[in-house]
């Protein structure tokens, strides 16, 4: 999306309808989040299951983080594997996140705040996740601070997915 720079600072477009259906994707946002970390914190990995999987557009607004998505897609010629994108502030990027893939972040700065718009509306009940240290990220850091509902997640090869690609 483009950013405007002048003597005043920036101004970043972070949605355009029209883009996005360009490209075939979501444009009805239902609800929209913001979270507040610590350097060191890790969020993650997140998703929510069947019928209540959705689409998530995440965005960093102050400081910077490292993203990581996974792909639970069975039959995905990606199941399994996971990318890492750097979101901050200073670089206005973005990640649009298709269902049946888990989203976790870590804080590589003083604090970060992330963004999210979600497709769906958020169901506790379907809201779960996968075990941070158990699909191959090399985190930047071995001991991050986590919660205790992150802390207790299976492990990916124990996890069952709904997802189909």
């Amino acid at each position: 999306m483009p950013v405007s720079n002048d003597v005043r600072g920036s101004f970043v477009k972070i949605f355009s309808r029209e883009s996005f259906l360009k490209h075939s994707l979501v444009t009805q946002w239902q609800e929209e989040y913001y979270s507040i970390s610590r350097q060191g914190v890790l969020r993650g990995l997140h998703f929510q299951l069947p019928p209540h999987d959705h689409e998530k557009l995440v965005y960093c607004t102050d400081g910077g983080v490292w993203d990581v998505v996974v792909d639970l897609r069975v039959g995905s010629p990606t199941y399994g594997k996971h990318e890492i994108i750097e979101l901050a502030a200073d670089k206005a990027n973005m990640i649009y996140i298709p269902r049946g893939l888990a989203h976790g972040f870590y804080v590589t700065t003083k604090s970060a705040t992330m963004h999210y718009k979600v497709a769906t509306q958020y169901a506790p009940s379907h809201d779960t996740g996968i075990l941070w240290n158990s699909v191959g990220v090399d985190w930047p850091d071995a001991h991050p601070v986590l919660s205790s509902r992150d802390k207790s997640f299976s492990a990916f090869d124990d996890f069952i997915s709904p997802f189909v690609f």
